[in-house]
């Protein structure tokens, strides 16, 4: 079951990298069509509060580390931040809740490592893309998290 369920997050991390270059080509971005890699703040290692989108201390701390990181990759790095909730509410409810995430991640790397906002993109998948079963609360646990997808 773990592998099957390893292999679900190599092909959602896959089809969501693409989709984020895609829409990066299309806006005229500065990315050049490679991929470089994919953070995810998941609710086991960061935690989204139910129905919030206020970044915790260990958010702020993973969200500084992954701000060095992006550093070391020069001024052609372009980042999306993709919001994800799990399916407890409405679709559009969850929409707006998955941007809100997205949005909070935008603003601390733009405010407090002075990411160029030009070269970042926030979008919601709302409840659409989960990774696991929405069925247990593991499951949506799992599923509450932003995507920060870096191409170059």
């Amino acid at each position: 079951g773990r592998l099957s369920t390893h292999d679900q997050q190599i092909t959602e991390a896959s089809r969501t990298a693409q989709e984020a270059l895609a829409r990066a080509q299309e806006a005229g971005k500065l990315a050049e069509g490679k991929f470089l890699y994919e953070t995810v703040l998941t609710d086991d290692r960061v935690h989204f509060g139910f129905n919030k989108h206020d970044l915790s201390d260990e958010a702020k701390a993973a969200l500084d580390e992954f701000a060095s990181q992006l550093k070391n990759e020069g001024k052609s790095a372009y980042v999306e931040i993709q919001g994800h909730t799990d399916n407890v509410g409405s679709e559009s409810y969850n929409d707006e809740l998955g941007l809100s995430r997205a949005e909070s991640v935008r603003v601390y790397l733009s405010r407090q490592h002075q990411f160029p906002l030009h070269r970042i993109n926030v979008i919601s998948y709302g409840e659409s893309a989960p990774i696991v079963d929405n069925a247990t609360k593991e499951g949506r646990s799992q599923n509450r998290r932003v995507a920060l997808v870096v191409l170059r």
